[in-house]
């Protein structure tokens, strides 16, 4: 079975599993996950899970709200059952479940980009003001959004063993090559008919400051979390999670970012309007 095939057989089955609860709130339960995510034995998952709950409660949420432990039924044999320990869990706490996992697995690999994907397609959802807001508006929170993150991807890089200006343009240049099919910063620029002073980041409609958001966060925190060191290796990394990113978007049957469409205004533009409105002009 081809890598594509693979990921794909991934993404139905952690569909599959997902279950709905009284009050109608989806969830996963542990023992299932553990034996997708080609775990021997549910004592093995069981650190995986503790190291997910520390890291829930170091980005401040509470940790009942996305582990509930309860328990499951499971067959002895010959019809009978007995109960046993499982834990529900949020669709949050199956992504920091798959970012704590075996890496080398590739059903873990597959799992982070589908967890990841949905978590943040959820956060996106459930904003109800992020929603409301007009798409300029929604242009000025991701271009906003995106200059924070970039700052965090050049720290890691930069641990990484990216070091000079040259060293990051490349870098860049890889992630935007794996999420454009191959354009780079210069050739996205050409695609978009900008002119040489004109930031390609400026002139992106909000779908596609999105989907450079998902890259850019994506690409930080595996270059962290992997420990990735020596510029190729961080290079051929964000390059992987900008093809990921890429993926993705076909297979939810979305436009591909080079062929999205260029905004009239740029975002510098759409600033010094907002500005003016607050100085009362």
């Amino acid at each position: 079975m081809r890598g594509k095939d693979i990921e794909k057989k991934h993404h139905r089955t952690f569909e599959e599993l997902r279950e709905i609860d009284e009050s109608g709130q989806e969830y996963w339960t542990g023992r299932r996950l553990s034996k997708v995510l080609e775990y021997s034995e549910y004592r093995h998952f069981l650190p995986v899970i503790e190291k997910a709950k520390e890291a829930c409660r170091n980005s401040g949420y509470e940790i009942q709200d996305h582990f509930e432990e309860f328990l499951g039924m499971v067959d002895i044999g010959s019809g009978a059952k007995r109960e046993v320990p499982d834990v529900k869990l949020s669709r949050y706490a199956c992504y920091l479940i798959v970012q704590n996992a075996d890496p080398t697995k590739s059903v873990i690999a597959n799992g982070q980009t589908y967890f990841a994907l949905q978590t943040r397609r959820q956060e996106l959802a459930d904003d109800k003001a992020f929603q409301q807001l007009k798409e300029d508006d929604k242009r000025l929170f991701l271009r906003n959004e995106l200059k924070e993150h970039n700052k965090q991807l050049v720290e890691a890089a930069q641990l990484a063993g990216v070091e000079t200006t040259i060293d990051f343009a490349v870098f860049q240049n890889h992630g935007y090559k794996g999420l454009y099919g191959g354009l780079d910063a210069k050739g996205i620029h050409g695609r978009k008919g900008l002119k040489k002073s004109q930031k390609i980041l400026d002139h992106m409609g909000s779908t596609e400051l999105a989907a450079n958001l998902f890259r850019a966060t994506q690409a930080e925190e595996k270059l962290r979390r992997d420990k990735v060191n020596g510029k190729e290796k961080a290079n051929q990394t964000h390059y992987e999670v900008g093809a990921k990113v890429r993926q993705t978007i076909k297979e939810l049957g979305g436009t591909m970012p080079e062929e999205l469409p260029v905004p009239e205004k740029s975002v510098k533009k759409l600033e010094r309007g907002q500005k003016k409105v607050e100085e009362g002009e």
